[in-house]
C-alpha cells in the first residue's frame, strides 16, 4: 500500500493560487540577481517584498527597499512597505516610515495617485501609491504614529444623475 504524502499548511495554501509557477519563476529571479547588486559602503541594502490577494482574487507581489532588481543597483531613497486597504467608504494607505519625523513627510496626490516623499539627510523614503479608487482630496487625515504612517481618504460619492426634461424637435 502506497504511502500518501503528508501536505504541509503552505503546500494547500499555495494550490488557492493557480499562478503561483509565475510568482516563483519572479522570486527565483530576483534571488539571481541579488547577488550582482553593487553596495555602497555605509549605505544599508534593503529589500523586501509583500505578497497579498487583490480584489480580482489574485495574488499580488510588491517589492520595496532601496534596490532596483532586475538592474542591481541602489537608490538614493528607499521605497517603503505599503499596504492599501478598500473598504466600502474609504481608502487608507499604511506605510512604514522608520525613523522619520512629521515634518519630514511630504504627502500630495498626482492624478488618481498618492506620493509619499521623505527628505531627511539620514533617511530618504519615496513611494507613489496608485488608488483603487477616486478619493476626495479635501478629507484626507494622515497620522504618523511610531514609526507607521497611516492616510485615510474618503471614496467620492457618485455623482446621481439629474433628471433633465428633453425637447423633441420636428
Amino acid at each position: 500500500m502506497a504511502s500518501k504524502k503528508r501536505r504541509s499548511f503552505f503546500d494547500s495554501f499555495f494550490d488557492d493560487f493557480p499562478d503561483f509557477g509565475e510568482i516563483d519563476k519572479m522570486f527565483d529571479a530576483m534571488m539571481r540577481d541579488a547577488g550582482r547588486i553593487k553596495t555602497e559602503p555605509g549605505k544599508p541594502l534593503v529589500y523586501g517584498f509583500s505578497m497579498h490577494v487583490g480584489p480580482d482574487g489574485k495574488p499580488h507581489v510588491e517589492q520595496f527597499g532601496n534596490v532596483e532588481v532586475p538592474k542591481g543597483k541602489m537608490k538614493d531613497e528607499r521605497e517603503p512597505l505599503v499596504d492599501v486597504i478598500d473598504a466600502e467608504k474609504e481608502v487608507t494607505v499604511v506605510a512604514e516610515l522608520p525613523g522619520v519625523t512629521k515634518e519630514e513627510v511630504h504627502l500630495r496626490f498626482a492624478g488618481g495617485t498618492l506620493v509619499i516623499d521623505v527628505k531627511d539627510p539620514e533617511r530618504r523614503y519615496y513611494k507613489e501609491v496608485a488608488l483603487p479608487a477616486q478619493v476626495d482630496e479635501d478629507s484626507v487625515k494622515a497620522t504618523l504614529k511610531n514609526g507607521i504612517l497611516e492616510v485615510k481618504m474618503a471614496k467620492k460619492r457618485a455623482a446621481k444623475a439629474q433628471a433633465k426634461a428633453i425637447k423633441v424637435e420636428g
